[in-house]
């Protein structure tokens, strides 16, 4: 066996070569189960449709501002025990019944229609009700949808802080 210049050494070298670009392709899926968020995800709302629980309250309470009309896209049971005043309930995003009913209630809407959306069943990031309700009035043509970011829940976001609401329904 030789070892020279155009022996194993050179072999070993070319057989190294080969195994460091196999190794150093790009990294799969697997090692890095990170993905961009689906639109079933609040996460997936851009952030300049996102407004502030400060924010909302007072443009309800300021007197020449335009009224966006509030829809509540989770739980009834939510809904009925308290809202936001003035609320619509349109049905659980995260379903196709609450989403049809979404879709019957903006399509009587002009698409230049103020709206906002809002949960608050559960942690901004873990609610599955959000991005289907939002992308599904996207996708209608609404220009102007907002989405009520609500950290915690709406009991500890909106209505331990004083804003106002409504029960029933």
């Amino acid at each position: 066996m030789r070892f020279g210049r155009f022996g194993l050494i050179p072999r070993l070298g070319t057989l190294a070569v080969l195994a460091m670009l196999l190794l150093a392709r790009s990294p799969s899926p697997a090692q890095f189960p990170y993905s961009a968020p689906g639109r079933e995800s609040a996460l997936s709302i851009p952030q300049t449709q996102v407004i502030q629980p400060e924010e909302l309250s007072r443009l309800l309470k300021a007197k020449d501002a335009e009224k966006p009309l509030i829809l509540q896209v989770g739980s009834h049971v939510l809904f009925a025990e308290s809202h936001i005043k003035g609320a619509e309930y349109a049905g659980p995003g995260s379903q196709q019944a609450g989403l049809n009913l979404l879709q019957q209630r903006a399509s009587m809407l002009s698409r230049k229609a103020p709206i906002v959306l809002y949960c608050g069943c559960c942690p901004w990031n873990r609610c599955p009700n959000l991005g289907p309700a939002f992308w599904q009035l996207h996708e209608m043509g609404f220009t102007r949808v907002k989405v009520l970011y609500l950290a915690d829940n709406f009991g500890a976001d909106w209505v331990s802080k004083g804003y106002p609401v409504e029960q029933g329904e």
